[in-house]
């Protein structure tokens, strides 16, 4: 039986709530050694634990600390499961003071680091069950009906999701439905036309488990006709809602005498409060930052006023409601393919971006936000595109822990911006701030191998990786049912 997304969550949450007494017990062994300090310290130990597994359930269920709903990164596991695991000792504390029992802080400690490291194992653990599956064929093949845009961000999301044990092996998609390149490594060309009862025999013989459809017109008759058949042959089907762009929303799935109808309720505005804190926590971040980075821009600046004339540049950018304001950065070119190594590890590391530090104090970026885009750039937005200009853009964002940088599209940074639109926290903000730094150390420790190519090794990456994804295995070819084929 394949293990399902919900029941996994099921299933990390009981380890977890497994592990937190044995951490617990360790906690109190590495502390007090073989000692026993009789009833006292038994019903200390006690309450701990149940204050814990409470706190932990709960959580759990806030922050979806399964980790896989994102899709599998380690960067966000770690950073995820490292808040969770601060909160957890913070509610331990103040539970603590409430009831006047205070426990070892030191044992706190020493529970806190076996509970962090204990988290992670079971999360990764779950990751590696779910690759041995994979490697043993226990997947479910899934064939995509669609050649655009959307289908080829449904398949690499699959890829994200290991928990679904699906397989995406192909497309179907019209003859008359234009391709998109970046979907199939090696389209095939001039393939004929074939019924809708060849497609079926085609799928039968890869054994295909589930058909998605992923099309502007999922009403086109063959295609019903296709997705009949399917449901008869035991073949799976499912739809992706169209216009696939309305995302940016909640949906609820109701089922209205039999019609489904998909509500599409907006998120939530931030409150008043909100922005207070964030501007409040803006500003203070910023500030430290600022002072800290000052060892690392003042010489920089002083090496680029030298050589260039000037240290920094002011860019024309869009802001929040589109408003045009000028963005702080170092006088280094983008991309930087053709200057010094010097200023190409600048722009690899980021360090170029350090001056809008200065852009946040002002309150005309976020810490964390999408990235602000050139007014060359905006111009270009589709409706869909400029709800990303809702908030104010960060020096970080969701995109960019993802590996998104200035060359990528837009199109493709959007759908990470507005994803994090839907759920904004404090505890999001801060998680996206690890990851950066994460992002950051890793790209130093790769810069020696990666620097006679900088600007041009993350978008290869990428299209590499996905192309990977597909085997020879791929059905590809464009199919139309005929008048009266069956």
């Amino acid at each position: 039986m394949r293990i399902k997304t919900r029941r996994l969550a099921r299933y990390i949450l009981v380890a977890d709530l497994m592990w937190i007494p044995a951490a617990l017990g360790a906690a109190y062994a590495i502390h007090y050694g073989a000692v026993w300090n009789g009833s006292s310290s038994f019903l200390s130990v006690l309450g701990t634990c149940v204050v814990a597994l409470l706190a932990w359930m709960c959580l759990s269920s806030w922050m979806k600390l399964d980790c896989f709903e994102g899709g599998w990164r380690f960067p966000a596991v770690v950073t995820q499961i490292f808040l969770a695991s601060g909160c957890l000792i913070g509610l331990l504390l103040t539970a603590s003071y409430f009831v006047r029992e205070y426990p070892s802080r030191l044992e706190l400690a020493y529970f806190g680091i076996l509970v962090f490291f204990g988290f992670i194992g079971i999360r990764y653990c779950a990751r590696l069950l779910l690759r041995s599956r994979y490697l043993a064929g226990d997947v479910r093949k899934v064939v995509i009906v669609g050649a655009g845009r959307v289908a080829r961000e449904l398949a690499i999301k699959i890829e994200h999701h290991p928990e679904m044990l699906c397989k995406v092996v192909g497309y179907l998609f019209p003859e008359d439905d234009v391709l998109d390149i970046r979907a199939i490594p090696e389209p095939a060309k001039g393939v004929p036309a074939v019924s809708t009862l060849e497609v079926m025999e085609l799928l039968r013989a890869e054994s295909i488990d589930e058909l998605i459809l992923a099309l502007a017109k999922p009403a086109w008759p063959e295609v019903l006709n296709l997705a009949g058949r399917c449901r008869e042959q035991g073949i799976n089907v499912s739809l992706v809602p169209q216009p696939y762009e309305l995302y940016l929303s909640k949906p609820d799935l109701l089922n209205l005498d039999g019609v489904p109808l998909l509500q599409l309720q907006a998120p939530s505005t931030f409150s008043p409060l909100r922005h207070w804190w964030k501007r409040t926590t803006d500003f203070v971040l910023a500030l430290v930052l600022l002072v800290a980075s000052v060892p690392t821009l003042l010489p920089v600046a002083i090496w680029l006023r030298l050589k260039k004339g000037r240290a920094f540049r002011w860019e024309p950018r869009c802001g929040q409601h589109a408003r045009q304001f000028s963005m702080l950065r170092l006088n280094v070119d983008r991309p930087a393919t053709n200057a010094v190594p010097f200023e190409r590890a600048l722009e690899w590391l980021s360090v170029t971006e350090l001056p809008q530090l200065w852009n946040v104090l002002r309150g005309d970026m976020t810490v964390v936000g999408p990235r602000p885009e050139p007014l060359e750039r905006v111009r270009c937005y589709s409706e869909w595109e400029r709800q990303r200009l809702s908030v104010k853009p960060g020096l970080t964002g969701l995109a960019q822990v993802h590996g998104l940088r200035e060359h990528h599209s837009s199109e493709e940074k959007t759908r990470f911006d507005l994803q994090y639109l839907l759920n904004p926290s404090l505890l999001t903000d801060i998680s996206l701030l690890l990851q950066t730094v994460w992002t950051l150390v890793i790209r130093l420790l790769r810069y020696p191998q990666l620097a006679t190519s900088v600007s041009t090794i993350p978008e290869r990456e990428t299209y590499n990786k996905f192309s990977s994804h597909f085997a020879k295995e791929s059905l590809q070819g464009a199919h139309r049912a005929q008048s009266g084929s069956d």
